[in-house]
């Protein structure tokens, strides 16, 4: 029989004793046996720490995010050796996608965002710059940097590739190394995984550790450096939570729990509605894929009482068609829970449920063949509102209740008595419907998914957390967040304000602050390679006296024939008094005084950002404009393609009283001389 191994300190260790066995859920034989036994769990947190953190925090968001796309690639090149582990957890080659193939794109996601959102640093800086005296001299600034501890992440039995990455893809983002822990019952996955990411020999030692069984006195040695998440049941991501050491030390805590998540019917949706139909499937896809185990999953079926019947039967008509069995068999579409004491406790959380509402459909339950299968069973709550069970209790399997409402106020009330939960969905094509629902819900969900026929086609589906937005929720839910785009990446640093001098801070952030030391050169800084221009290098243009013939000009050849730039009567009576000249001519005109127009390093204008028009300029003002080095940021080299960066200036544009008309950040595509990255 197979034993399972955790990795530590760059070596496969086997348990040395206390195994427990492991069975398949299709038909109860033994697959293996699991023990963290033998293992340093201090030694572990400190190789991590020192080794893989080190080595981590000196890469830049951009090295990291590449790290992340080719680990990708890599694990999308080996996913069919994943494929038959997933069929022994009990999971259809349908789960099994979900979870493998849509693990490795949060990684892909993650790559992707790194490279675009984030600079080519070790650290971020955040948000703009406070002013914090009256002249300037004394600012503040926010930056974030990587916590230099441990994070560990203890994953649910449900998506043992999936929950593993969506986890680890913004940790390595942010520069943590992690120790990974996943649910004994399919950690033969995650083990397959973690081994595959370790073969890659892409992460930098004590990056990534695993641990198969029990964390032992893991916890005894977290310090408040370190970072915890768990998904799982509610009761033991308290008792986690609640440890010592959690407590002693303020080690951050991220905490999702398995919720009771809500399906709303608007109250305008008929059966002869494509809405109707939309929303029929949904409930029964989220109830059997991967046997109803999905944080996700639907648990209440809110419909409108008109709609109760025909929302009824049309679930037992299709729930009648879902075939369970083995995933390796035909025409199975849902295979069985992940183990036998899951199905003693979904059965035992059944007779609860029944307390409160009746069986409208069920097929006979129990063990197939020594499996742990478990069919799905729908069920009504009639007076929902006043029962308790619907919104305390979670079987966690293919179970779902229908709760009827009689407006769209009690649809609200029983959708927030669950409680705090991961994911509300509502399925409507009344839009005034639909932002009542959300205002009324929002603060009770983590994520809302609104459907109607035009957006259903590319619609993700109620169940499916994607890497861009939160994975999360409240109360109930555990009160934590996973994922969330790049929002993602700050539970594993550490968000720290600065105060000094904008000179001072300019050094500090490599990025120039408005009022640090300015640089000039007699070269013009569009004759310079990416790797010569310097940050806080400026340079300050010729003038420009604005005629009434630029306005009369920029009005024809644009087709701008706004009042204030054309009409003198009306102008006079307008905010401006007299006739002022086009905002996008005063950018024109800018950029006429600041670019050079031989041939050089300068590519192309990459884009324009912040654009302000501050004070209005008329025939006779004259302008200048001044154009400092606020950031550089290399480009990753491409085939045949010249090394290139991207540099951005800050832009004032004044008139002959220095006071700002315009100011913005002008991005240029630059090459560099240096042909590496």
């Amino acid at each position: 029989m197979k034993r399972l191994k955790s990795y530590s300190l760059r070596k496969w260790i086997e348990g040395n004793g206390n195994f427990k066995k492991i069975y398949s859920p299709v038909n109860g034989k033994e697959i293996a046996e699991i023990s963290s036994s033998g293992l340093n769990f201090k030694e572990m947190l400190e190789y991590a720490r020192n080794i893989g953190g080190t080595k981590l925090r000196s890469m830049t968001f951009h090295e990291r995010a590449r790290m992340l796309k080719a680990l990708a690639q890599y694990l999308m090149k080996r996913k069919d050796e994943f494929y038959p582990l997933s069929y022994m957890t009990g999971a259809t080659k349908t789960d099994s996608w979900i979870d493998i193939e849509g693990g490795i794109s949060t990684f892909f996601t993650y790559a992707s965002k790194g490279r675009k959102e984030l600079p080519d640093e070790t650290f971020l800086t955040e948000g703009k710059t406070e002013i914090l005296s009256k002249n300037g001299t004394f600012v503040g600034q926010h930056i974030c940097v990587p916590l230099e501890g441990c994070a560990v992440h203890i994953n649910a039995f449900n998506f043992p590739c999936w929950g593993m990455l969506e986890k680890l893809a913004p940790t390595f983002l942010a520069g943590m190394p992690a120790i990974v822990k996943p649910a004994s019952v399919t950690a033969y996955l995650a083990e397959a995984v973690v081994g595959a990411m370790i073969e890659s020999n892409l992460l930098p030692d004590g990056a990534l550790q695993l641990i198969c069984g029990d964390t032992g006195d893991l916890f005894d040695h977290l310090t408040g450096q370190d970072v915890v998440t768990f998904t799982g049941s509610a009761e033991t991501g308290r008792k986690l939570k609640s440890h010592p050491k959690i407590i002693e030390n303020s080690v951050r805590f991220n905490l999702e729990a398995d919720s009771l998540n809500c399906s709303i019917l608007g109250p305008d949706v008929t059966p002869d509605m494509e809405e109707f139909n939309l929303f029929i499937k949904e409930v029964v896809n989220e109830m059997t894929v991967k046997a109803g185990q999905k944080c996700t999953a639907i648990r209440r079926t809110i419909v409108p009482l008109p709609q109760l019947h025909n929302v009824v039967n049309s679930l037992k008509e299709k729930l009648s068609k879902v075939k369970a069995g083995s995933p390796l068999e035909e025409g199975v579409r849902m295979g069985p829970l992940v183990s036998a004491s899951q199905l003693d406790e979904v059965n035992q959380k059944m007779s609860i449920l029944k307390n409160s509402a009746e069986v409208v459909f069920e097929k006979s339950n129990g063990k197939i063949n020594g499996g742990a299968f478990f069919e799905p069973v729908l069920l009504l709550c009639n007076n929902p509102l006043t029962s308790i069970e619907p919104h305390e209790t979670e079987a966690f399997g293919p179970v779902s209740t229908v709760m009827p409402y009689n407006d769209i106020d009690e649809a609200i009330k029983i959708a927030r008595m669950g409680g705090g939960s991961l994911v509300g969905s509502l399925f409507t094509a009344d839009d005034d419907t639909a932002r009542k629902v959300v205002l009324g819900i929002g603060a009770y969900h983590g994520r809302i998914m609104i459907v109607n026929r035009y957006c259903a086609k590319e619609s993700t589906g109620h169940g499916s957390p994607l890497p861009h937005l939160v994975h999360g929720g409240p109360g109930r839910a555990g009160g934590g967040e996973e994922m969330g785009g790049i929002r993602g990446i700050s539970k594993y640093m550490q968000r720290v304000a600065l105060q000094g001098h904008p000179t001072t801070l300019s050094k500090i952030c490599r990025q120039w602050i408005k009022g640090a030391q300015q640089i000039t050169d007699k070269v013009h800084p569009f004759k310079k390679y990416w790797d010569e221009i310097r940050i806080g290098e400026t340079y300050f243009t010729p003038r420009r006296t604005i005629t009434e013939a630029d306005i009369v000009n920029f009005a024809a050849i644009s087709g701008d024939h706004f009042y204030a730039h054309t009409d003198e009567i009306a102008a006079r009576e307008s905010i401006f008094e007299k006739r002022v000249a086009h905002g996008y001519f005063v950018l024109s005109a800018a950029a006429g005084l600041f670019v050079d127009p031989a041939p050089g390093p300068v590519l192309a204008n990459y884009g324009l950002e912040d654009l302000r028009f501050t004070k209005p300029v008329y025939p006779g003002d004259t302008i200048s404009a001044a154009l400092t080095c606020k950031k550089k940021t290399a480009k990753e080299k491409r085939e045949n393609e010249p090394a290139q960066g991207i540099i951005e200036w800050y832009v004032e544009v004044k008139n002959q009283n220095d006071e700002i008309a315009a100011v913005y950040t002008i991005l240029t595509l630059v090459k560099r001389k240096e042909e590496t990255l």
